[in-house]
């Protein structure tokens, strides 16, 4: 029985999603600074945004028992693997390493912590299910991250960084819009108040879609303005054209499966950053 509830505590991790998070603390510590950050700036500033998004997710099971019956009844709470007590002291651990680590950096990282986790907390628990402010909440807090990152490096008005994180925010906002649009039975059920229940489904994504091409649209500025070199239109044009496709397949009422294509959205933009990193750490 160990084995199993071990995996499930895990499990509640999504260990993708905070590892994107702290991925785009180390990207803004790089934009801000425009060399390699101290290995302390790097493992703190990574270590922050990884355990504080982790918090909200997995306070994100824990109020979503009842949606996620219906919605992904796999999940560790519904099937039985966790019980709700063990995912709130999880939850507490990991929040509490979070604050710890932000403060090493500084006082500012601390409230930076606070604020994301504050609106984590009031998302899981009021505004999940109040559709485009709800969607607004989770983008703004991506969005933080590459924030984070520059005031982890005692730089946070650096254009550039700011420039990425309302991109990032875009991207999100979108991919919340489209993951909504997938969920709607399960949210009807649960009273929420999502774009694709309240507007329907085809006209939320239309909405999404708006989003990532206003993403694609805006990713030449940094070259034309002279903020990046164009050593960097490998790993933007990369992530343009997965979006570009992915962005028809989610328009197209046909496609069996548009869920995938919200996925592909988000690693892509993963591997492109991780790219990103690695351009900047060895030019």
């Amino acid at each position: 029985m160990l084995r199993p509830k071990i995996l499930g505590l895990f499990r509640l991790f999504r260990f993708e999603l905070p590892f994107t998070a702290g991925v785009c603390v180390i990207l803004g510590e790089l934009l801000a600074l425009g060399t390699l950050p101290t290995t302390t700036e790097i493992v703190l500033g990574f270590l922050s945004i990884f355990f504080i998004s982790a918090t909200s997710l997995i306070l994100n099971d824990y109020f979503d028992l009842e949606i996620d019956r219906i919605n992904a009844p796999e999940r560790p709470l519904p099937a039985g693997l966790v019980t709700e007590r063990e995912v709130v002291l999880l939850s507490i651990v990991v929040a509490i390493l979070g604050l710890i680590t932000s403060y090493l950096i500084s006082l500012e990282a601390l409230l930076v912590v606070i604020l994301v986790w504050a609106v984590g907390l009031l998302y899981n628990w009021r505004f999940k299910k109040a559709g485009l402010i709800g969607n607004l909440m989770v983008s703004f807090s991506v969005g933080m991250t590459f924030i984070f990152g520059g005031i982890a490096v005692n730089k946070p008005f650096e254009i550039i960084v700011w420039f990425f994180a309302v991109i990032v925010m875009l991207v999100d906002l979108g991919e919340e819009i489209a993951a909504d649009a997938m969920d709607i039975e399960g949210d009807r059920q649960a009273g929420s108040r999502s774009l694709a229940l309240v507007i329907g489904r085809e006209k939320a994504l239309k909405i999404s879609g708006a989003a990532f091409l206003l993403v694609v649209a805006a990713s030449i500025m940094p070259f034309l303005l002279g903020w990046l070199e164009r050593i960097y239109l490998f790993p933007i044009l990369l992530m343009d054209l997965v979006i570009l496709y992915s962005t028809g397949k989610l328009l197209d009422s046909r496609t069996v499966n548009r869920r995938i294509y919200i996925r592909w959205i988000y690693l892509t933009g993963l591997v492109a950053f991780l790219i990103f990193i690695f351009i900047r750490i060895v030019t």
